[in-house]
């Protein structure tokens, strides 16, 4: 295989609000349409978000059933309050933000969680160790010494289940979902400030929490 040069090149200057806009452009243009009382560009809205928002509900009550309530829910609020969409983010932050809503609602009436916690996938569809997502400095695993995954699913659940809901839920979107800080902050309608300290408590609790198991 040929060497492959690196070409520096240089950074990418951060888009301006007029950029945004001019890229979500197509997808204003269907919201609008949608608002005027097209069914068929609320259906492509769907269309282009139907998987993650879904895969957004799996991983946030760790239930099948529940995400596929909260999906078709989540839609249908979404339809029924089109009209209220006042462009100030973009339909992915706003459908994300009734998800987790009613995500929150669900966790405050249940605690449920996937029987493996210690792996999930991210929307990307990569890997992640959660306790990797929350080690400090020291070493986690020995090749030698790997704990039972069954026990360790149940020690992580346990971990989490210590959390508030509001804590679990940025915590979840941070490392599961892959989201920024401002980005949870919408969601939540708070700031990036408090989203990122509500992470911070959350990883504390978490260590402290699984510390023995290092």
């Amino acid at each position: 295989m040929a060497e492959t040069r690196t070409i520096d090149r240089p950074k990418t200057a951060p888009k301006t609000a007029e950029e945004r806009m001019q890229a979500r452009a197509p997808e204003m243009e269907l919201i609008r349409e949608a608002q005027a009382g097209s069914r068929a560009a609320f259906d492509a809205l769907v269309r282009q978000y139907e998987q993650q928002v879904l895969r957004l509900a799996l991983h946030l009550t760790g239930s099948e059933h529940d995400a596929e309530d909260i999906y078709q829910e989540a839609f249908l609020k979404a339809y029924r309050y089109i009209g209220n969409f006042r462009f100030e983010c973009s339909f992915y932050t706003w459908i994300y933000r009734i998800v987790t809503n009613l995500c929150l609602d669900q966790l405050r009436r249940r605690k449920t969680r996937r029987e493996d916690h210690a792996v999930v996938v991210s929307h990307s569809g990569d890997e992640i160790d959660i306790l990797a997502s929350v080690s400090d400095d020291r070493s986690f695993s020995n090749p030698g010494k790997e704990l039972d995954r069954k026990v360790l699913g149940e020690r992580i659940q346990a971990a989490l289940e210590k959390l508030t809901p509001r804590e679990r839920m940025v915590f979840e979107l941070k490392h599961y979902q892959g989201l920024r800080l401002r980005t949870i902050g919408e969601m939540l309608k708070t700031t990036e400030e408090t989203a990122k300290n509500t992470l911070f408590r959350a990883t504390k609790k978490l260590r402290t929490q699984l510390a023995g198991l290092r």
